[in-house]
């Protein structure tokens, strides 16, 4: 080990703290004041540490590395909100430039295993990356349920449209995870929280 790779991790270890200043969209369950992607990243964590017994088989080491490193790249890339399709429309490019950029600061060997579970956790396609992408949406509806659905119904979200948003957990995630979801959903609703909940 030389001081040179300790001073690049260390760079990126001092860069990735500008993820506490990113904002996103959702609030907290208490409805006080929006979390931030930090926040979130942790929550998600904790998603995957507590949820990961729902998915039998799954590299329980990997989904939480996964659901701590997705948003990484909104240092740069900024949140793109999930309910925006204009701001979805180039998040793609967006997203993977600036992951070269951030896991470019780290020594050439962690850059190339954090952009490879980066990668894996945008495809989507392994058991780990479809752990924290389930996980990554029941976060967010968690929260907003919770905050008796603040978020949704200041920037017009309806129900449908988080239906469709919770399509991911329903085509691919455990049945009880799924069914969970509906739940949430469907008592939201009940309750009142969609713009749209009175229709």
């Amino acid at each position: 080990m030389n001081g040179d790779r300790l001073d690049k991790q260390m760079g990126f270890l001092l860069e990735i703290d500008k993820l506490k200043l990113v904002v996103r969209q959702n609030y907290l369950a208490d409805g006080s004041r929006r979390e931030d992607v930090a926040e979130h990243s942790w929550h998600l964590a904790m998603f995957v540490i507590i949820l990961a017994e729902y998915f039998p088989g799954v590299n329980f080491l990997r989904a939480v590395k996964m659901a701590l490193l997705h948003d990484l790249v909104e240092v740069y890339a900024g949140d793109t909100f999930a309910y925006d399709p204009e701001a979805q429309g180039d998040k793609e490019q967006r997203e993977r430039a600036a992951a070269e950029r951030i896991f470019g600061l780290l020594p050439a060997d962690q850059a190339a295993e954090i952009m490879a579970l980066w990668a894996e956790f945008e495809e989507g396609r392994s058991l780990e990356a479809i752990c924290a992408s389930v996980v990554d949406r029941m976060q967010p509806l968690a929260l907003n349920s919770a905050a008796e659905g603040k978020m949704w119904r200041s920037c017009g979200v309806s129900v449908d449209m988080v239906r469709e948003r919770n399509r991911l957990v329903f085509e691919h995630g455990p049945e009880v995870l799924a069914d969970h979801v509906r739940r949430l959903i469907r008592e939201a609703q009940a309750r009142g929280c969609f713009p749209d909940s009175g229709e």
